[in-house]
């Protein structure tokens, strides 16, 4: 009897195989629902903030630049994964060649250094509007909001290209089924006949540190914020947005970190869980994004009643 061609390596194959979330591979129908559901919710929330943005000529203040810059982020990196799983989980196409997925992982592990930096962007803008009112144009004008957005894309860069470079280098001798719903960095390392460490512990070492150092800025642009507002009328106006805002982050933060270390150094969290962790941190904030960042911001609000009634009137 022939033997299953997932166990079976392949030396000559030009791809790998994605299985999805291992374990959950009965479940292709709901796992394909939720990620689309989420998937589009995230196309029209990020859609509309760009469109909004572009659109109205009073949104232009260095706020609405990082609100914009998120939107993209957001929006190439669930397109990145979220198309070719539900090909995975509806379609059974489960190839994708070795350009494509590692492609795939570059875009994936440089868009989240994007999103991280861009979130302690917006806490330092917002740090200066509240604590330094006066300065605010002063500080974060369009040359300090450019070279912030070229400073994001930089680092991002340095960080994927050589980790990139690793991995592709690695030679692929053996099984080429990947335990992951998309090319994920230690996913595709630990498929390599040589040793995948030194790209692993540059991976942690080098989120750790974009992690670890972006957090605690965040963090104490937050804490200076709560401690100049403490007492104030705008007090509890305060403590409402930052709370929201530190609950999307740690959304962000916590299941990227613990999916990184647990690849890494293994621990007693079954493979399907890593999986959905690692989903999890990619597409929940991206759905969350436009609602707790935009929606919440007064201009925008206003931005988006204008255009739609503008629109009904002039209907």
């Amino acid at each position: 009897m022939a033997s299953d061609p997932f166990d079976r390596p392949n030396r000559n194959s030009s791809s790998f195989i994605l299985v999805g979330v291992p374990s959950l591979e009965t479940s292709p129908i709901c796992l394909g629902i939720l990620f689309c559901s989420g998937y589009i919710i995230t196309l029209v929330g990020n859609g509309g903030v760009l469109l909004v943005i572009g659109l109205d000529n009073s949104l232009r203040d260095p706020v609405h630049c990082f609100l914009g810059m998120l939107a993209v982020i957001d929006v190439v990196m669930v397109t990145t994964i979220v198309p070719k799983m539900l090909s995975v989980f509806w379609l059974n196409s489960t190839q994708i060649s070795y350009m494509a997925c590692f492609v795939q992982m570059f875009l994936v592990h440089s868009t989240t250094s994007e999103e991280s930096g861009v979130l302690l962007a917006m806490a330092v803008d917002r740090y200066v509007a509240i604590c330094h009112p006066l300065r605010y144009q002063a500080i974060l004008n369009r040359q300090t909001i450019a070279q912030i957005g070229l400073a994001i894309v930089v680092r991002a860069l340095l960080f994927m290209d050589p980790l990139t470079g690793m991995v592709t280098k690695l030679p692929y001798c053996h099984s080429h089924v990947v335990p992951h719903s998309y090319c994920e960095h230690m996913a595709i390392a630990k498929l390599a006949c040589a040793n995948p460490r030194p790209s692993g512990l540059y991976s942690v070492a080098g989120s750790s540190l974009i992690v670890g150092m972006d957090m605690a800025f965040i963090a104490v642009s937050y804490g200076m914020i709560l401690k100049t507002v403490l007492g104030k009328k705008s007090c509890w106006k305060a403590f409402s947005t930052c709370g929201c805002h530190i609950c999307v982050i740690l959304l962000f933060y916590v299941p990227g970190i613990v999916s990184i270390y647990a690849q890494q150094f293994g621990s007693g969290i079954s493979v399907h869980a890593q999986v959905l962790l690692a989903d999890l941190y990619l597409t929940l904030p991206t759905v969350l994004n436009p609602i707790v960042y935009s929606m919440r911001t007064k201009q925008i609000r206003q931005a988006v009643l204008k255009m739609l009634f503008s629109r009904k009137v002039h209907a």
